[in-house]
């Protein structure tokens, strides 16, 4: 795997070039990425004998690509580590300032990110260092923890950068998580289907696809063999196994149905729409009257075809579905688990501002046999790694039989 490895402007930079050997060590390649503060402490040319690659340490080097080369480093990278990483390039990041080609790639890239902090005993426990420490936190960044020791500004506390031993194992953590969900087949469904009325117009919802997206990629991060089945998002889909694009509920529903027998996993995260047109017109339906009247036509149900599906034989995927309500949201989510026979209902009520459709954070409750559980409002990302928590208990507790439902 490739990894890029951002060294900033500290003391534990000289450490940085033991992480870059570790990595190498365990089959990784590293593209080094030095600020200016960095080659203060360790020159460029010991991480280019290292890696055997150009160091970068400069956004506006001459060439005919350079300008665009954040880009294509933030598209190809598995991972990016920012070791030592100072209070300044953690407050850059947190706040999306990209003024280098380290805070840059942080911003183009959408592999997943560690960060090694490293700073005075103080500085690290200044409201504003954990504030952006928490904001990058909420966004799914990893940290590996600074020690505690004699600090090279004279004092003993923490603030001393991680032993390169501990970055590079949590590194390969990210990169080759040992797990329950490692190696599982899982489909995940992610944001709207829109139903055609005409070639024009449309029934559709507000979905973006954030909380199925959210959900895939930490699937993927997990180790997980991942197919999206995504609607017509307004973001862009994570890097997954497999992305299959559909429109309609009945596309859905093909699409996983045809899938299912071989997933041992199964998340319907998408807001598939209840209802569609009995007919869709061939032409532009034209402005009439005051009032038009549509015929709508149910559509399938795909969560309840599963659950009949795995009830019928005894065995199938595990089940995850989601039930977003504007009213009594636990009592209809208990309902639903048991009516679609699955094995977790991840609840949300949708009336909210600053949860469900169409932002970047959400406040579930996850119901499943053995009880409810609340969740606060935080990233959509956050919120994902907690039901895949959940997810991962169930299959522990059942690796064999993955689906086997428990009508318990």
């Amino acid at each position: 795997m490739l990894i890029a490895l951002g060294v900033t402007g500290g003391i534990g930079a000289y450490k940085a070039v033991e992480v870059a050997r570790g990595l190498q060590k365990r089959g990784h390649e590293v593209v080094a990425v030095m600020t200016s503060s960095a080659t203060r402490f360790v020159g460029a040319i010991t991480f280019e004998a290292i890696t055997q690659r150009r160091v970068i340490t400069d956004q506006f080097e001459p060439g005919a690509n350079a300008d665009i080369e954040h880009i294509a480093i933030a598209s190809t990278i598995d991972l990016l580590i920012i070791a030592p990483a100072t209070a300044n390039i953690i407050g850059k990041i947190a706040n999306g300032i990209s003024d280098d080609f380290l805070s840059t790639l942080y911003i183009a890239t959408r592999a997943p990110v560690l960060v090694a902090p490293a700073m005075n005993t103080q500085m690290f426990a200044h409201e504003a260092v954990r504030r952006n420490l928490d904001t990058l936190a909420a966004r799914g960044v990893r940290f590996v923890e600074p020690g505690e020791g004699y600090l090279a500004c004279g004092w003993i506390g923490k603030g001393r950068l991680a032993e390169p031993d501990d970055i590079v194992a949590a590194a390969e953590a990210m990169l080759r998580p040992e797990g329950p969900l490692r190696g599982r087949r899982v489909l995940v469904t992610a944001g709207p289907t829109y139903e055609d009325l005409d070639p024009v117009r449309y029934l559709g919802n507000r979905s973006s696809g954030r909380m199925g997206f959210a959900i895939a990629s930490e699937a993927a991060r997990r180790g997980a063999d991942v197919t999206l089945v995504a609607g017509p998002t307004t973001v862009d889909p994570p890097p997954v196994n497999q992305v299959v694009r559909v429109r309609g509920a009945e596309e859905m529903y093909r699409a996983v149905l045809s899938r299912a027998e071989r997933m041992q996993v199964v998340i319907m995260a998408a807001a598939v729409a209840d209802y569609a047109p009995a007919a869709r017109a061939p032409q532009k339906v034209p402005k009439g009257g005051d009032t038009m009247t549509l015929v709508l036509k149910k559509t399938p149900d795909i969560l309840a075809e599963l659950g009949q599906r795995r009830v019928a034989s005894g065995d199938g995927p595990l089940l995850v579905g989601f039930a977003a309500e504007t009213e009594d949201v636990v009592a209809r989510a208990t309902a639903k688990r048991e009516e679609k026979h699955a094995d977790l209902i991840v609840a949300n009520d949708v009336s909210r501002a600053d949860a469900g459709c169409g932002v970047e954070t959400n406040a579930v409750t996850i119901i499943g046999r053995n009880g409810v559980e609340s969740l606060p409002v935080q990233s959509k990302t956050r919120i994902a790694a907690a039901i895949l928590d959940r997810l991962e208990k169930l299959l522990s507790e059942s690796p064999a039989k993955a689906g086997h439902y428990d009508r318990s």
